[in-house]
């Protein structure tokens, strides 16, 4: 049975070949991928560069799955996942999406296990070497068949988006539309303001979480404020309406009064008579 792991020098590890995998029993192909390791190494990821790099992976990731599991579509998305292509070093990308699978949590995406590949891939770049996002990585994605990669450069700030051609065997740069980015995948518009990455569906903004929860704090101040307000207008309501009440009620005591006098005078002069 092939190893699960490979050993050759200055190697990652790897999944099977596509043909190995195809040979393996089931019981094999559950050993091989439990073997795998769910962790990566430090020289295999980029060095920390702090809340830049990673604010703007997680951030997408929050407004990601908020947006679908709102919509109830199934999308998977993680961040830093060890990834196995068949026969290809892991590598584990800081956002990936894959549609149309459970949203569920794993510790490795292993393509022939799950049955498909990656449908979007992006990086954030904040330092270190760029040709590995720029470069590298636009010539992998595209060998393994990810049909879409973003690359979110926070130090210009910049966004390049990458489609495989119709050839289906390398990228062409995908050309904005008035400023956004169309990422055929999840269906939704990518685009940079001030120097964040934000999502659209159609012209709807997509909130993060933190923005959700501004958003409906504010929703409830603002009822909470439409509440006073309509209870100070009954109040003041009801108080005019006493007043009116009062006003009408001294009205009739003097009409009452006026006419007991006018019933007194009369009486007095028919007495005179």
């Amino acid at each position: 049975m092939p190893r699960s792991t490979r050993s050759e020098p200055n190697a990652w590890p790897r999944a099977p070949t596509h043909e190995e995998w195809l040979r393996l029993s089931p019981a094999e192909r559950e050993r091989v991928v439990a073997e795998l390791p769910d962790e990566v190494t430090d020289a295999e990821l980029s060095p920390p560069e702090g809340d830049l790099h990673f604010w703007g992976k997680v951030s997408a990731l929050d407004t990601l799955r908020n947006h679908f599991r709102r919509k109830g579509k199934a999308v998977y998305l993680a961040s830093e996942l060890p990834v196995y292509y068949p026969g290809e070093a892991r590598f584990a990308p800081d956002l990936l999406a894959v549609v149309g699978a459970e949203d569920k949590e794993r510790g490795k995406w292993v393509v022939d296990h799950e049955g498909q590949g990656l449908h979007v891939v992006m990086e954030v770049h904040v330092g270190g070497d760029r040709k590995k996002d720029a470069v590298d990585n636009v010539e992998r994605y595209a060998r393994l068949g990810v049909p879409e990669y973003f690359i979110f450069d926070r130090n210009i700030p910049a966004l390049l988006a990458y489609r495989l051609s119709e050839s289906g065997k390398k990228y062409v740069p995908i050309v904005p539309q008035h400023g956004r980015y169309r990422c055929e995948q999840l269906a939704l518009d990518l685009q940079l303001e001030h120097g964040k990455l934000r999502f659209y569906d159609g012209n709807a903004l997509l909130l993060e979480t933190s923005e959700l929860a501004q958003r409906l704090e504010q929703m409830v101040d603002d009822l909470q404020q439409r509440l006073e307000d309509e209870t100070r207008r009954r109040e003041d309501e009801t108080r005019r309406r006493e007043d009116e009440t009062r006003r009408r009620e001294d009205e009739t005591r003097r009409r009452e009064a006026a006419d007991r006098r006018v019933a007194e005078l009369e009486a007095e002069l028919r007495n005179k008579k």
